[in-house]
C-alpha cells in the first residue's frame, strides 16, 4: 500500500481518520498501535516514503485516542514501543501519546503584540505561581495549572505588565520541575492542563492585552522518560541515536543528550517546534534556554575548538524564519555571556535574536543593592550596567534583578539576600526597590520575576506556592511596582523617554553613592526624564544635579513615600526649578530632595 499523501509529522487528524508520520531511517518495519486497534502490534502498518520517513492514513483512529509507534530495527527483531516525537499531547511523560485536537475557538479579537520598547515582562512558573484547588482532588496534592494562572491574569493586568514569560512547559518527567528537563517538546505538560489549557491561557491573556512568551529548550532533550533515545534502535558508541550527537559533541550539563544540529531531520524538528509555538499556539515570542550550549559544547564564548557551527547555523535559520514570517515577535537568547553576535543582524553573520538576557546588568546591580556596606557599592559598575547595550540598540537586552536562575542555584531572592530571614525588613524593602527602579528606568526590556512585586521571600522552589498573603501585607510595595511600570509604559503621557533609545548618565557620586541619568526618545516636555537614585543610607533635603533644560521639573515618583511602606522616610521631594547654570555636563541644574536608599523620577 502507498504511504500517506497528506502533510505534517506526527498524528494529524483529517475528515475520515488520522495521518501518522514518523522518521525512523534504520527501521525495517513501523506500525502504530493504540486504543483504536486495541493496541495490536500488527494491525496498522506504516509504509516507507523513502529517506527514512514512514506514514499511513488510519481511518479508525480519532482525536483522543492513545497510540505508540512499534519500530523493528533492521538488525534485530525485538520491537521498540516508542512515543511520537511530534506528539502534541501525552497521558504523562512515561505514558502514551494522544491524538490531539487542533480545533480551538480563539476569540481574543483586536489583540496586537506590544512593541518591544514598550514591553514589560513578568516571568512565571506555572506549577508554583498559584496552586489550583482542583489539582488536589486529582493528584492528592496541590500544584499550579494554566487555569489557576488564568485566574490571576486580571491581577497581572492591574499590575500593568503587558507580557508574561512562561517557564518551559513541554511534557517533562516527574510532577515538580522547573520544566527544562522536557521529554517531549511538542507536547504540553499534562499536569498544567495540556494543549487546550495552554491555548486557553494564551487566548485569555490576549483578551487582556498581555503577550505570552514561551521558553523553548533546544540545548538538550530529556534525559528521563525520553523515547527519542535510540529511537529506531540505531546508535553509535551506545549513544543517543538518530536525534542526538553520538560522539563528544553530545556532552551537556544535563546528560549526553544534545540534539544533532547537523542532521537535517533534527534541525527540521527543532524549527517546526519553534514555529508551532508562534503560529499554531499564538505565542508572541520565544525565550531560548541556554543558547551557549547550542553554539558550543561547553557553553563558552572563548573556546573555539569546541564551537558547534551547526548549532550557530540552527540559531540563524530559525531566527531567519521568525523574522521573515512574524518579525514583530520577540526571539530572546538566554546566553548570559554578553555576546553581541547573538543579537547582530543575520546579514552581518549574527544569530539574529531580537534581544538577550543581560548578565552585564543583573550581576552588578544585584551586587550594588545586596551588600550591607554602603562603602562597597560600586556606582561606576551601576553606571556601566545602565549604559550597556548591544549593537547600539538599547532593546537588544532584557534587564532584571530577579529570575528563576538568579533566585535559586545557591542564591535567594533579593530581599532575602539583603537580610536573610527578614525579607520584609526596612533594608530589604528599600534596597530591593532601588533595584526595581533601575530595572524599570534603564534602557532595555525590563523583566520582573513572579512574587518580586510583593517581596516574596526565600528562594525559588518549584514545589512551593507564592505567598499571596503578601499582596495584603506588602500592598504598598505592590503599588510601588505598579507605579513604576506605568511610568515605564508612559501611561500618563509624561515619561515617554523611558521607552526611548537615548541615555546620558550624567551624575556619579562615588562618595555619597548617588547617581543620575537622563532618558529621552524625541526630547521635550512629556518626553525627557531625569532619574536620580541614592544607593546610600542618607537622606538629602537638597541635592544638586544637572538637568537638560531649564524650567519646572515635576516629581512623578518618589520611592521614599511612606504610602509605599509606613517605615519609609517620606523625605520631601518637591518639584525642581532648574536654572541655566551648567552642572554634570548638562546645560542646567536644580535641587531635589532625596530619601535614603531611594529613587525619584522627574519630567516636565
Amino acid at each position: 500500500m502507498p504511504p500517506s499523501t497528506k502533510p505534517f509529522m506526527g498524528a494529524t487528524p483529517f475528515d475520515g481518520g488520522v495521518t501518522f508520520r514518523v522518521w525512523a531511517p534504520f527501521a525495517a518495519t513501523v506500525n502504530v498501535a493504540g486504543t483504536f486497534n486495541h493496541w495490536s502490534i500488527i494491525s496498522d502498518q506504516l509504509f516507507s516514503e523513502g529517506a527514512g520517513y514512514w506514514s499511513a492514513d488510519i481511518s479508525q483512529a480519532k482525536v483522543g485516542d492513545e497510540y505508540k509507534f512499534i519500530i523493528v530495527n533492521r538488525n534485530f527483531s525485538l520491537p521498540l514501543w516508542k512515543n511520537d516525537p511530534y506528539a502534541r499531547e501525552l497521558t504523562q511523560s512515561n505514558g502514551n501519546s494522544v491524538i490531539a485536537d487542533s480545533n480551538f475557538s480563539w476569540d481574543a479579537t483586536g489583540y496586537q503584540t506590544p512593541p518591544w520598547n514598550q514591553t514589560v515582562i513578568y516571568e512565571v512558573h506555572v506549577g508554583s505561581f498559584l496552586f489550583d484547588p482542583v489539582s488536589e482532588a486529582r493528584l492528592g496534592y496541590r500544584r499550579g495549572t494554566f487555569n489557576s494562572l488564568i485566574s490571576k491574569l486580571d491581577y497581572l493586568r492591574d499590575l500593568s505588565i503587558n507580557a508574561i514569560e512562561i517557564m518551559a512547559a513541554g511534557e517533562f518527567s516527574f510532577d515538580h520541575s522547573w520544566g527544562y528537563n522536557q521529554s517531549y517538546m511538542f507536547a504540553i505538560e499534562h499536569l498544567y492542563g495540556g494543549p487546550n489549557g495552554f491555548r486557553n491561557l494564551v487566548n485569555e491573556a490576549h483578551k487582556r492585552g498581555i503577550a505570552v512568551i514561551f521558553d523553548v529548550v533546544f540545548n538538550h532533550i530529556g534525559p528521563a522518560d525520553c523515547d527519542m533515545w535510540q529511537f529506531d534502535g540505531w546508535s553509535e558508541n551506545n549513544a543517543g541515536g538518530i536525534y542526538f550527537y553520538n560522539d563528544w559533541r553530545n556532552k551537556t550539563p544535563w546528560g549526553d543528550n544534545r540534539p544533532d544540529y547537523g542532521r537535517g531531520e533534527v534541525r527540521q524538528y527543532l524549527r517546526d517546534n519553534a514555529i508551532r509555538w508562534l503560529e499554531q499556539r499564538y505565542c508572541d515570542g520565544l525565550r531560548w534556554d541556554a543558547t551557549g550550549w547550542i553554539r558550543n559544547v561547553y557553553g563558552n564564548n572563548n573556546d573555539p575548538t569546541h564551537d558547534l557551527a551547526d548549532g550557530w547555523r540552527l540559531l540563524q535559520w530559525i531566527n531567519s524564519e521568525i523574522r521573515s514570517r512574524q518579525p514583530w515577535k520577540l526571539s530572546i537568547a538566554e546566553d548570559m555571556q554578553q555576546n553581541e553576535w547573538l543579537t547582530k543582524d543575520l546579514g552581518a553573520g549574527g544569530a539574529g535574536f531580537s534581544s538577550q538576557w543581560d548578565a552585564g546588568f543583573v550581576h552588578p546591580i544585584r551586587a550594588a543593592i545586596i551588600g550591607s556596606d554602603d562603602g562597597s557599592r560600586d556606582v561606576y559598575a551601576v553606571k556601566s550596567a545602565v549604559e550597556q547595550r548591544y549593537n547600539g540598540d538599547a532593546f537588544q537586552r532584557v534587564i532584571y534583578t530577579e529570575s528563576h536562575d538568579k533566585d535559586a542555584n545557591g542564591h535567594q531572592r533579593v530581599p532575602e539576600e539583603i537580610w536573610p530571614g527578614k525579607a520584609d525588613s526596612y533594608f530589604s524593602k528599600k534596597r530591593s526597590t532601588v533595584g526595581a527602579i533601575l530595572v524599570l528606568t534603564s534602557p532595555g526590556i525590563p523583566m520582573i520575576f513572579q512574587g518580586q512585586e510583593f517581596l516574596q521571600y526565600g528562594w525559588f522552589d518549584d514545589s512551593k506556592e507564592l505567598d499571596w498573603s503578601l499582596t495584603g501585607t506588602q500592598s504598598g510595595i505592590l503599588n510601588l511596582y505598579r507605579d513604576l511600570i506605568q511610568l515605564r509604559r508612559n501611561w500618563f503621557n509624561n515619561t515617554r523617554g523611558l521607552s526611548g533609545q537615548n541615555l546620558h548618565f550624567h551624575h556619579v557620586n562615588p562618595s555619597d553613592k548617588v547617581v543620575a541619568f537622563h532618558r529621552w526618545d524625541q526630547g521635550g516636555p512629556g518626553d525627557d526624564v531625569v532619574v536620580v537614585v541614592n544607593l546610600g543610607n542618607r537622606a538629602y533635603d537638597s541635592y544638586l544635579v544637572g538637568f537638560p533644560r531649564a524650567g519646572r521639573w515635576r516629581i512623578r515618583f518618589n520611592s521614599d513615600w511612606n504610602g509605599y511602606s509606613p517605615d519609609f522616610g517620606n523625605q520631601p521631594s518637591f518639584d525642581s526649578n532648574a536654572i541655566a547654570e551648567p552642572r554634570d555636563n548638562m546645560l542646567c541644574s536644580g535641587s531635589v530632595g532625596l530619601g535614603a536608599y531611594s529613587g525619584i523620577i522627574l519630567s516636565q
